[in-house]
């Protein structure tokens, strides 16, 4: 029997994916990376990853071959060792880059230095980036089109699913409530329709979480208070917010994670009407343990 070297290490690298797949969903820092939606495609994944690894488990020890022994350069058959060693490290660096990358730093939350490359939405305008105006005068909106899509591909997300009638029971609650409780299951379709019609909310209490961001063009009282969407991974990561006022914004720090409830008013900011949050009530609070948002896909039956 005569051992394979690199078909070993090939099934290292299979068991090593299996591996980290494996611990991140461990861990729960699957959830630093895709939308819950795609765990059981994850873990489907580590699996097959398992799989692969026993059948290149089967090719690292092989028969001695008479012909391979005495075979010389005039031998037009393939061995399976034709290939570049160049060519080989490439190949093995950019599979093993990820692992060693993977099992060495730590999984990185997104913060206030990502929305800043990002840029902040409110209310459909990025940062102090102006956009076009619609037809309508209105700034376009990322959430109502989200809404579409979601309802013409009937997809369903978050660890369970969301059928039409219970969203539409959810929709209906926002309309009608005092106190809008923007808690994850909801935050992104109250975002959304916060930011459409600004008015039709003013003077209500609105309660939310989020993290301390500040950008150049805010007043010395004012910030973001700022939540990641994570629609399918951190690669599509949005970050939204609302512009909120509060006498003690200047001695936050950027990534303060709050708890606040405030009362909703209007502002102009960059030429856009928003939303504002005046804040009444407030507290530090720690990162969240799921501190992204994940947008409602709807489930039509």
């Amino acid at each position: 029997m005569k051992f394979q070297a690199h078909q070993a290490f090939r099934a290292m690298i299979l068991f090593a994916f299996f591996a980290f797949l494996i611990k991140l969903h461990m861990s729960g820092d699957i959830l630093k990376y895709v939308n819950p939606k795609y765990n059981f495609l994850s873990q489907t994944a580590a699996y097959l990853f398992l799989f692969l690894f026993f059948i290149q488990c089967t090719r690292i020890w092989t028969r001695k071959n008479k012909h391979g022994e005495h075979c010389y350069h005039k031998c037009n058959h393939d061995h399976g060792d034709s290939h570049s060693p160049v060519k080989k490290r490439i190949a093995y660096s950019i599979l093993t880059f990820p692992l060693l990358t993977g099992f060495f730093l730590p999984a990185k939350l997104m913060d206030a230095s990502m929305a800043s490359k990002k840029g902040i939405i409110l209310n459909g305008t990025v940062g102090l980036q102006k956009e076009a105006k619609s037809e309508t005068g209105t700034p376009p909106s990322l959430y109502a089109q989200e809404e579409k899509i979601a309802i013409d591909h009937e997809v369903a997300v978050d660890r369970k699913e969301v059928k039409k009638e219970a969203y539409d029971e959810k929709m209906k609650q926002l309309e009608n409530a005092e106190v809008i409780d923007m808690n994850e299951e909801v935050f992104d379709p109250y975002y959304g329709q916060i930011s459409e019609n600004p008015e039709k909310y003013k003077g209500r209490t609105l309660k939310m979480k989020g993290f301390v961001y500040k950008e150049k063009g805010f007043q010395p009282n004012q910030f973001a208070m700022t939540r990641f969407l994570i629609t399918h991974c951190v690669a599509d990561a949005t970050s939204i917010g609302f512009l909120t006022e509060f006498e003690k914004a200047q001695t936050l720090q950027q990534d303060t994670w709050l708890e606040i409830e405030g009362t909703l008013e209007l502002t102009t900011y960059n030429g856009w009407e928003m939303p504002l949050i005046k804040v009444n009530s407030w507290k530090v609070i720690k990162e969240p343990k799921e501190p992204y948002v994940y947008p409602i896909w709807i489930k039509i039956l």
